[in-house]
């Protein structure tokens, strides 16, 4: 006997999602308009979708790729290799208040990435190499750089480059 997929409107997606993929969009961009940019772009993506997805992991691992993509694609854009960005605090309904954040942010992007999928966004070390299109050993060794490189900034150590 076929299991039948619970249908999900739009809506629930979007809100079910939204801090999900912003969030991860900020992290990545490290501005607020790129990132507002960034989440709209996923989402109607999302809403031109044709493909069913299997599960709510699939389309958890569907929505973060997009948006690890469409960062990616910010920092192609003509328009941002000929502006200057202003200096901006980042702002959450929930206030991030602690030095990691802030640390995390100032890492390069591929330990960033990592560091938030796992820490902040809770996945396992197979479901972020498995979003990202990676071995499991990348992510373990990412992992181990970035925590190295926080550690290191955390104490004062030499500036993350």
């Amino acid at each position: 006997m076929k299991e039948k997929t619970a249908v999900v409107s739009d809506q629930t997606v979007i809100e079910t999602y939204f801090n999900m993929v912003y969030k991860l969009a900020l992290s990545q961009t490290k501005n607020k308009t790129s990132a507002d940019d960034v989440t709209q772009e996923v989402f109607l993506r999302y809403l031109k979708h044709s493909a069913k997805f299997e599960s709510d992991e699939h389309r958890k691992a569907w929505l973060i790729r997009v948006t690890l993509n469409c960062s990616k694609n910010v920092f192609s854009n003509a328009w941002f290799q000929k502006t200057v960005p202003l200096s901006e605090e980042l702002v959450f309904e929930e206030q991030e208040t602690g030095e990691v954040y802030y640390a995390v942010l100032e890492l390069p992007v591929k330990y960033r990435s990592v560091i938030h999928l796992f820490y902040y966004e809770n996945l396992s070390v197979e479901e972020i190499a498995s979003v990202l299109g990676k071995p499991p050993s990348t992510i373990k060794s990412q992992l181990f750089r970035g925590r190295e490189m926080l550690r290191s900034k955390l104490k004062g150590g030499d500036k993350i480059v």
